[in-house]
């Protein structure tokens, strides 16, 4: 699964890697995001694309439709690739909510074999140390002056393998910059996408990790300190 990562660096950073040849309607600047700490619940910056341009627009991390919500259950953060096309929950949002969250890494808490209570947290991010796009699906009215109470998105995870599933059995579905750009493109079919998410995402192999301070457990912090490695996890 994916329940907290890192925005950190400029938007510029983030296009320049996504390489789209689109219009950005949205604001651009130098100055870097700097969320160390991302958690569900918060309003993060989605990319999507509408009107033939690409947007950043902010939306809340976390889901539930007009009738989970009547039910009173938590907002849902993840959303299983292999049945995400096709739930009751995701099939409308899959269709027509496509959209990419761009992150630096991503955070997962490997249990402890002795003591399931004992977890450490890793971070994880490409081996190039580049920035990655997360495949996301959402519902939310950019036009709205306030959002409205089911607005919000969801990340896209898969099953892990290779030495990544010693850490967690979820992950991200993480999109190379083509394949990302296919993926928020409306005119691309929910069919292509699933092939995309599928059969495109980045190979768990081109992922580096090293453990991190538990602090990063507290969303009250936000700093760099919170990706560093540690010698003594």
């Amino acid at each position: 699964m994916c329940g907290r990562f890192a925005q950190v660096q400029t938007r510029a950073d983030y296009l320049d890697v996504l390489a789209s040849e689109l219009e950005v309607a949205s604001g651009q600047d130098n100055v870097p995001i700097g969320r160390y700490n991302v958690a569900p619940g918060t309003r993060v910056i989605l990319l999507n694309q509408r009107d033939g341009k690409i947007y950043m627009d902010p939306v809340n991390w976390g889901y539930g439709p007009d009738w989970w919500i009547e039910m009173k259950r938590q907002p849902v953060i993840n959303a299983r690739v292999e049945t995400a096309a096709t739930s009751r929950m995701f099939k409308p949002l899959w269709n027509h909510g496509r959209a990419l969250v761009m992150a630096d890494g991503w955070y997962e808490w490997k249990k402890d074999k002795q003591d399931a209570k004992i977890k450490q947290p890793y971070f994880i991010y490409h081996e190039s140390k580049r920035p990655i796009f997360f495949a996301a699906i959402g519902r939310y009215h950019p036009d709205e002056a306030v959002p409205l109470d089911d607005d919000g998105f969801v990340i896209v995870t898969a099953a892990s393998d290779s030495g990544l599933l010693d850490i967690h059995d979820r992950r991200p579905v993480v999109l190379p910059p083509a394949a990302a750009r296919e993926w928020m493109d409306p005119e691309t079919t929910p069919e292509r996408a699933e092939e995309l998410a599928i059969g495109a995402a980045t190979p768990t192999d081109d992922f580096a990790w090293h453990p991190v301070g538990k602090s990063v457990g507290n969303i009250r912090n936000d700093n760099v300190d919170l990706i560093k490695p540690i010698s003594n996890p």
